[in-house]
């Protein structure tokens, strides 16, 4: 199945629209939301076209095709607007054998993961920095694949808005403009 991975919103409708057509234009079969989908949060700027109640609309309407977690601007009030869960604090999704762990990123990270085996991926958003990178085992952790696809609205450290990918076992980190900005092959363990 392919997937695309976004983050980080934050109400802004323009890049709500942006991230819609990117969807349609990879033709992936599930959106998975990664958090901070409305509220654009205390300490971000407004983000362009900020309008929560165009982006709800628009979200609305691919109910069906959502997959989401909350992020830490999320709140019940936000659950009752969105036809879609969004109060999960992660989700669990399979690639071959291994899990793909989502989630924001404020609870469950790399300085507080998640139950992994060798292999298995963490993918959050919430740091608003793309990164696709393998982290190898340890005697307390095993080997695993660290993934961020960067946020759609307020990326950060200079970069561009970006979501990701995850099919056939590749997970590749995109611009708007189609440009990859980072690509990784998962390992399977099948």
């Amino acid at each position: 199945m392919k997937l695309m991975f976004a983050s980080d919103i934050h109400g802004s409708a323009y890049y709500c629209e942006k991230m819609l057509e990117a969807y349609e234009k990879e033709k992936a079969e599930r959106l998975v939301l990664l958090g901070d989908i409305l509220y654009h949060g205390p300490r971000n700027d407004l983000p362009c076209q900020y309008d929560p109640k165009r982006v709800i609309k628009m979200l609305n309407a691919l109910k069906n095709e959502i997959y989401a977690v909350r992020g830490n601007c999320e709140a019940e009030v936000d659950q009752m607007v969105l036809d879609f869960p969004v109060m999960a604090d992660y989700c669990l999704l399979l690639e071959g054998s291994a899990a793909v762990y989502a989630t924001h990123g404020h609870i469950y990270n790399e300085n507080h993961l998640p139950p992994l085996k060798e292999n298995d991926a963490l993918i959050h958003g919430h740091t608003h920095v793309f990164k696709a990178e393998y982290r190898p085992g340890s005697e307390q952790n095993p080997g695993y694949f660290l993934l961020n696809p960067g946020s759609v609205a307020l990326p950060k450290e200079n970069n561009i808005p970006t979501y990701g990918i995850l099919d056939k076992g590749i997970f590749m980190i995109k611009g708007f403009d189609g440009e990859r900005a980072a690509e990784i092959k998962l390992r399977r363990t099948e």
